[in-house]
């Protein structure tokens, strides 16, 4: 294996079937890019099915014959989500890698169609959900993985939240995207101590992209001023090395579960993804177990574990 870890590093994916969220652009689809260039049969799961058609001519230009479809997903729409398991699960009988990527960043002050604010319902609840209907898909498959997207927003004025997880009465975007990665990371958590327990083969993993110029970055005040994308691009990772430690999460044999991969370089913003940790607020096992009930409880997804 090469010192730094890169796409050349992807095992062969051949008969592994993947489900990426959000992969129509940036980090989920430079994901689905390389596992379908290493065999793998890859779902993009996306809101916009116009644009997903298109990362699916993007991918077969890039690797013909590569074996890629679209399912519809919106992951503010716990009915949506219902109807894309159902789909995925009559589909394909087995899974081996979920893969939740699609996020929402610094929003104005929005809700889901199920009343949740957007980031969090979105980013966790929706991806809570998703993972709960599917995980049938992928306990009895072998090397089967859950990888959740994190990111390093959780360190910052990150918190659950709990007498306001919806932000009813005040709103800071950055705090509450910072609630929904930690969400992101106890969800991981507490999935691979449920899932060890009861000795399934499936392994959950997170990951983050460290800070990649791609289309999240829109809501980032001046992200719309002349020159932003060009100077942006000289002090972040560009997409494909982003989705580097979503990569190295879902396909390197010697991950295990419960761990957290991200960038090497400074403060884990840029470069090759090596195994980092989380704070020590994402391992209180105590709120871990709390957000797992009061996610079932807002989502009606109840997990046999």
């Amino acid at each position: 294996m090469t010192s730094k870890w890169t796409a050349a590093d992807v095992p062969d994916q051949s008969g592994r079937l993947a489900v990426v969220t959000g992969a129509n652009t940036g980090i989920g689809y430079e994901t689905a890019a390389v596992l379908a260039g290493k065999g793998a049969r890859v779902v993009i799961a996306v809101r916009d099915l116009d644009k997903g058609r298109k990362a699916v001519d993007a991918i077969a230009r890039l690797h013909p014959g590569a074996d890629v479809t679209v399912q519809e997903l919106d992951l503010s729409s716990l009915a949506s989500i219902r109807s894309a398991a159902d789909s995925l699960r009559a589909a394909f009988p087995r899974i081996d890698l979920l893969i939740n990527n699609a996020g929402v960043m610094y929003p104005p002050k929005q809700v889901t169609a199920d009343g949740f604010e957007l980031q969090f319902g979105t980013n966790h609840l929706g991806h809570f959900a998703l993972t709960g209907l599917l995980l049938d898909s992928l306990l009895d498959v072998p090397g089967s993985r859950v990888v959740t997207v994190a990111s390093v927003a959780h360190r910052k004025m990150a918190d659950i939240h709990f007498d306001d997880l919806q932000w009813e009465r005040s709103y800071n975007r950055v705090a509450a995207y910072g609630q929904s990665k930690l969400a992101n990371l106890m969800f991981t958590y507490e999935l691979q101590r449920r899932l060890a327990a009861k000795g399934a083969p499936t392994i959950t993993v997170a990951a983050h992209p460290g800070i990649s110029n791609t289309e999240l970055t829109r809501h980032i005040p001046g992200s719309s001023l002349p020159g932003f994308s060009r100077l942006a691009g000289l002090v972040t990772n560009s997409p494909a090395v982003g989705a580097l430690a979503t990569l190295r999460a879902a396909a390197d044999p010697e991950v295990q579960g419960g761990q957290y991969y991200g960038p090497s370089g400074f403060q884990e913003m840029i470069g090759h993804p090596v195994l980092v940790s989380s704070n020590a607020k994402s391992h209180d096992v105590d709120v871990q177990r709390r957000l797992w009930t009061v996610s079932e409880e807002l989502t009606g997804v109840k997990y046999d574990l």
